[in-house]
């Protein structure tokens, strides 16, 4: 599933609607500095973090990512959090295309036909960070995580600068009883420098988790 939505929304601190279908999001909108969007959405990022890892814990579930434009700052924003160890397997920061194929296992045909730019290529690394980070021990209990898109500041071929996928991949037991596991991604449409882009997907990423799981948990 792709979840898209074209609602123009700014990171907000006390939003608790559910998940968004995708968005457009642009920073510098309301009149704060950068400096001023840049802690906003730090904060932002803290609190979700520090909730994602509180539920999972108690659920012993686990999280690995695999990144590509955020280069890292979505394991980053986890890592802030004291004892995210509890919680947190690990991240795969594969930038290079060939790299989602050989350690994901992402298929490289898809990657071949439609560049790593696209809501299954999220979808498949979502699924790939689960798989790379499996443990004996911990079962089928695995969330897995993934970024990829076009930070900017130009377009990458026909992909626009802001043109993000975040994939989400759950086991079947965070999915309200579900046989299989669930696999989703969620296309945004961000704008900013290079950096807002990237830090502003962390955002998304944590928000629609936190949402999915409370979906789910319903």
């Amino acid at each position: 599933m792709t979840r898209r939505n074209d609602a123009c929304a700014a990171p907000s601190s006390d939003d608790e609607s559910g998940p968004a279908m995708a968005e457009t999001a642009c920073v510098g909108e309301r009149g704060r500095s950068s400096s001023d969007e840049e802690k906003a959405t730090r904060e932002r990022c803290d609190a979700l973090a520090a909730r994602v890892l509180a539920y999972c814990e108690e659920r012993r579930l686990k999280i690995a990512c695999a990144e590509s434009l955020t280069g890292g700052l979505l394991s980053d924003a986890f890592v802030r959090i004291p004892g995210a160890s509890n919680v947190l397997l690990g991240s795969a920061v594969t930038y290079d295309i060939n790299a989602k194929a050989s350690i994901l296992g992402v298929d490289g045909s898809l990657l071949e036909r439609e560049g790593a730019v696209h809501p299954d290529v999220a979808k498949q690394m979502a699924e790939g960070a689960a798989r790379l980070y499996a443990q004996p021990q911990y079962g089928d209990r695995v969330i897995g995580l993934a970024t990829t898109g076009v930070a900017g500041p130009g377009p990458d071929g026909d992909k626009p600068a802001g043109l993000v996928y975040i994939g989400v991949s759950l086991p079947s037991c965070a999915c309200d009883g579900r046989d299989e596991r669930r696999a989703e991604a969620v296309e945004l449409r961000l704008c900013g420098t290079r950096e807002e882009v990237r830090r502003l997907s962390v955002a998304r990423v944590l928000e629609n988790l936190s949402q999915l799981l409370a979906i789910f948990q319903e």
